[in-house]
């Protein structure tokens, strides 16, 4: 396959608990940390909730939610406090990515595209509305409404693209837990059709503003003790948490070309829905994601026996990893794939399930593992479910740090609610390409000065 037909990963940036870049996420994923916060009664009780057996404190905390700096992208105090914390969020990754790709909008000599998706604004829900200390007296209706739909998930990208000069396409994805996946795929797509030279994707979420727990439903999908357990025998569902990612995208040509540092090469992706041949509207089907993963490993040509590691969506719900294990086997079964061959792993225990952020995250992780050579194990793992059919499967899950087998060539698969499933393949940058000098290092690109403010008031995310 020829670098044409190759998408260079050149930067990438995120914001996750337990990790404030890339860097120290990648150190806490080999290590095994559970970045997961557990609430203490005091905290529950000042909150007002409740400190019983129905409430687990459980939720991935991410550090400085309340913080963004405003004046960097040229909001007023009154007006960051109304913006969503995912967009905060997503404006300050998308900066950290740039950089980390050494490119500078401003100097840049072709368009540069942004392709993102975001969760609900609760923060508009929980602290804005009916909020008199945010409202200014005085007001016009038109005035608040226009203020408020700032925050809302079509604009997203073209927030980034204002405040960073970008010029390529800007377009929202939105489709639940895949969307920052689908987001990869779309800014792929756009690169490989002359849309825009380089591309920033991925997306944000802030699935909860008090990051303090939830309430365990028996039969629902959260885990009843906080922790979460993809593949496992015990695995009672999942944990949610805050965060962003994302990545910054050029034609391996090009990347070449400029000399940039070239992390790792997508060599195939999709997308698809499960439609309806599925017991209901928020139930995963087999066929679907079987199809989107076959139809990924013969974009890139690629034998499924090739493949040395898979980040699944792996949510550590045991119908859902059950389905996800079915449906990888079918299609790695007809692309020729043996027995037990193939690393799966999911990066929620650490983090907990990032929503609408969680796809460009697995990204993340299956690229910097293609890059250093080493699998992450997948935290909490015994041995597996019984629904969980890995004895049959050409897959294995690790609780250890695996090195590579074979040529370092990773899949990573995330599924929304509501069908719309992804699959991107990624392989280790080709020997030209990844001995390319790394460029100046994040904070010295931009030519523009920082100022870091105090958090903004009302913005108490």
């Amino acid at each position: 396959m020829s670098d044409d037909d190759l998408i260079a990963v050149v930067g990438m940036a995120c914001r996750v608990p337990g990790a404030p870049d890339a860097a120290t996420l990648w150190r806490n994923l080999l290590a095994g940390v559970d970045a997961v916060r557990r609430s203490t009664p005091a905290e529950l009780a000042t909150a007002g909730l409740p400190v019983d057996d129905t409430y687990v404190p459980a939720f991935g905390w991410l550090d400085g939610l309340e913080e963004f700096d405003a004046a960097l992208f040229g909001y007023g105090g009154h007006e960051a406090a109304l913006l969503d914390p995912q967009h905060r969020i997503f404006l300050e990754t998308a900066w950290h990515a740039l950089e980390d790709a050494g490119l500078d909008p401003a100097r840049a000599p072709a368009p540069i595209g942004v392709f993102a998706g975001c969760g609900v604004n609760r923060y508009l829900r929980h602290h804005l509305l009916g909020n008199p200390a945010v409202k200014p007296a005085g007001a016009l209706p038109d005035d608040w409404d226009d203020a408020l739909a700032g925050g809302a998930c079509d604009y997203l990208p073209t927030r980034v693209a204002y405040a960073l000069g970008l010029t390529g396409p800007a377009v929202a994805v939105q489709t639940a837990c895949s969307s920052s996946l689908v987001a990869v795929c779309q800014a792929a797509q756009s690169l490989l059709d002359f849309r825009c030279d380089a591309a920033i994707a991925g997306g944000a979420a802030v699935v909860s503003t008090r990051q303090l727990g939830y309430r365990y439903r028996p039969g629902g999908t959260w885990a009843a003790d906080g922790v979460c357990r993809p593949y496992d025998a015990d695995a009672t569902g999942q944990v949610f948490g805050n965060g962003g990612g994302a990545v910054v995208l050029k034609r391996l040509a090009d990347a070449v070309a400029d000399g940039d540092h070239v992390y790792a090469v997508l060599s195939g992706w999709a997308v698809g829905n499960d439609g309806a041949a599925r017991a209901g509207f928020s139930v995963p089907g087999v066929a679907g994601q079987a199809a989107v993963v076959a139809e990924a490993l013969a974009a890139a040509d690629w034998d499924a026996g090739s493949v040395g590691f898979v980040e699944g969506h792996g949510s550590g719900t045991a119908f859902g990893d059950a389905i996800e294990v079915e449906a990888l086997t079918r299609a790695f079964r007809a692309s020729g794939a043996q027995q037990g061959r193939c690393v799966l792993g999911s990066m929620k225990p650490n983090t907990g399930n990032l929503d609408a952020a969680a796809g460009v995250l697995g990204l993340i992780k299956a690229v910097l593992a293609v890059h250093d050579g080493k699998i992450p194990p997948t935290l909490h793992f015994r041995r597996p479910h019984p629904d969980v059919d890995l004895a049959a499967s050409p897959f294995t899950v690790s609780a250890e740090v695996r090195d590579w087998p074979g040529p370092r060539r990773a899949g990573v698969s995330s599924f929304g609610l509501g069908g719309t499933n992804a699959h991107v393949l990624v392989a280790q940058a080709p020997a030209h390409a990844s001995a390319a000098p790394r460029l100046p290092a994040p904070g010295h690109v931009f030519q523009r000065s920082r100022h870091w403010i105090e958090p903004v008031a009302g913005g108490h995310a």
